[in-house]
């Protein structure tokens, strides 16, 4: 038994069974791969997949026992080196962070300038993506680090900690009749005589969004619906529509062609979770960097987090 035999029974498994893109993604020939898995099938005296010909077709019940034990099998193996590499390169790598776009527009930039004066010698990387995108990047290993509200703290593989909680305002340019009655607490159904622009479904808390107006018995006029809210506030600046968008991502400063008003009353609280893959080797700097963006997210309580079991969700 070899890594090379573990990587290619994995890299089947995630690249849908097609031989020649695992040959591609493992630098190697297509029969090459084949005999990987042969030999590993062999030694184990098992079959890990189905076959028509000499095709892959799926996992067999064996394969769907044996995938998980090579997944981590691969992961202690990375994890082995990320810790030779920590003593070897004390304070120096590459820290690779996944994040949506509010996340990455408006909640990292902080945090990365003071990581980046902490730890100078430090290469960041930011990928951004859906939700879905981001726990993906983290189970496969492509980020060490991801920050997203939704999604994380649905998939066991994933320890996903809460960081910081945050609400929803309502944007109108200023001379729009909503700003003329700010002083007014702002209501559900006031709101939905407009038309409003908003995140699309599985962004930026819009779930919240859709049961405050679904537990009113409202239907919502949505004429506009972006997965940005510099988008969604650039088309509320052309009239077109009332903006419901994250607080954090306004600023009066930045923003001063719109009028921001309170709802925190109407929407409830959205959390936003810092997610790590269950099992994994952070580096120092990596649990420098999480306790940076959310200081209660010590090194300590992160490595306990990363003890439990999955489905234990921790709450601030």
């Amino acid at each position: 038994m070899n890594f090379q035999q573990l990587r290619s029974v994995r890299e089947a498994a995630r690249r849908g069974f097609n031989l020649t893109e695992v040959a591609q993604a493992l630098h190697t020939s297509q029969p090459g791969v084949s005999r990987q898995i042969r030999e590993l099938e062999e030694e184990l005296g098992i079959e890990i997949f189905h076959r028509a010909g000499k095709r892959l077709t799926g996992l067999t019940a064996p394969g769907a026992l044996v995938l998980p034990i090579v997944e981590r099998l691969l992961q202690e193996a990375d994890n082995l080196r990320q810790a030779g590499a920590d003593f070897a390169r004390q304070g120096q790598g590459t820290l690779t962070l996944a994040a949506t776009h509010s996340q990455a527009r408006y909640a990292l930039p902080t945090a990365v300038r003071d990581f980046r004066l902490r730890y100078p010698d430090v290469q960041l990387q930011i990928h951004q993506g859906t939700p879905q995108q981001v726990a993906q990047m983290l189970i496969d290993g492509t980020a060490d680090i991801g920050i997203a509200t939704e999604a994380l703290a649905q998939y066991d593989e994933l320890v996903a900690l809460p960081s910081y909680r945050w609400t929803h305002i309502v944007v109108v340019p200023p001379d729009h009749p909503l700003a003329a009655e700010r002083t007014k607490p702002l209501t559900l159904q006031r709101l939905a005589g407009f038309p409003l622009i908003t995140y699309e479904a599985g962004y930026t808390g819009r779930s919240h969004i859709d049961e405050a107006f679904a537990r009113a018995s409202l239907s919502p006029n949505l004429v506009l619906q972006a997965m940005d809210a510099d988008v969604i506030k650039t088309y509320v600046e052309l009239g077109l529509g009332v903006g419901i968008v994250a607080s954090i991502a306004f600023d009066e400063e930045r923003d001063r062609q719109l009028v921001a008003l309170d709802a925190r009353h109407l929407f409830a609280a959205n959390m936003t979770r810092v997610g790590l893959r269950r099992g994994s080797y952070l580096r120092d700097y990596a649990y420098g960097f999480v306790e940076t963006f959310a200081a209660p997210l010590t090194r300590a309580v992160v490595a306990q987090a990363l003890a439990h079991a999955p489905g234990d969700h921790f709450e601030l």
